[in-house]
């Protein structure tokens, strides 16, 4: 599909690593990617609703040395591999490799790509001409939710994979009080129900 199909509709964003992947610090090895169970199945769904689904990761890992560019697409590829067996896909994929303590070219503190800033979703809604305020995200962290606040999405949620429980246990009485977030298992419980209430 080309950004056209999607121009004035919601997206699903969703975070990568803890959300649609296991959480394994710093992933920059297409052996070591698992993915979450239920998770492509439905991103399929979205898919067949003609609705974005747009990957935002934080990538610090490129930034300090640990894997570069090319061990981070060899990732992605193994996700797509993973997703295309269940008949998913993602529509774009935005990834920031910016972060204060990094190594230069990266060494960059508070780039608006990176989350908790909304620069990665606000240049999806560009790119695509998706509608914000009915879009979704998806993440492990209030890190991600805070990004999608930021975006004016009209629905974030923190999913208790990956560092998602240690954040609600930390964080939950603030997410309480956010009232465009709420809390799930994981990413395909999380999906299903905002499919059903739109």
């Amino acid at each position: 599909m080309s950004a056209t199909d999607y121009a004035g509709g919601p997206a699903l964003f969703l975070d990568r690593d803890g959300v649609v992947v296991e959480e394994s610090h710093y992933l920059g090895r297409a052996e070591d990617v698992v993915m979450i169970p239920g998770v492509a199945e439905a991103i399929a769904e979205v898919n067949r609703l003609h609705i974005a689904v747009v990957l935002v990761t934080n990538q610090a890992g490129i930034a300090r040395g640990y894997y570069d560019w090319s061990g981070f697409a060899a990732v992605q590829t193994e996700i797509s591999r993973h997703l295309a067996a269940s008949g998913a896909r993602l529509d774009a994929v935005f990834a920031c490799a910016y972060h204060g303590e990094g190594h230069e070219p990266y060494r960059i503190s508070g780039h608006a790509w990176r989350k908790p800033g909304a620069g990665m979703l606000v240049a999806a809604a560009d790119m695509l001409g998706i509608d914000l305020r009915a879009s979704c995200l998806i993440g492990d962290t209030v890190t991600d939710l805070q990004a999608g606040r930021r975006a004016g999405l009209g629905r974030v949620t923190l999913v208790t994979t990956g560092h998602g429980a240690l954040h609600l246990k930390e964080h939950g009485a603030a997410l309480a009080t956010w009232p465009e977030a709420t809390v799930r298992a994981d990413a395909a419980v999380a999906i299903g129900e905002w499919l059903a209430g739109r």
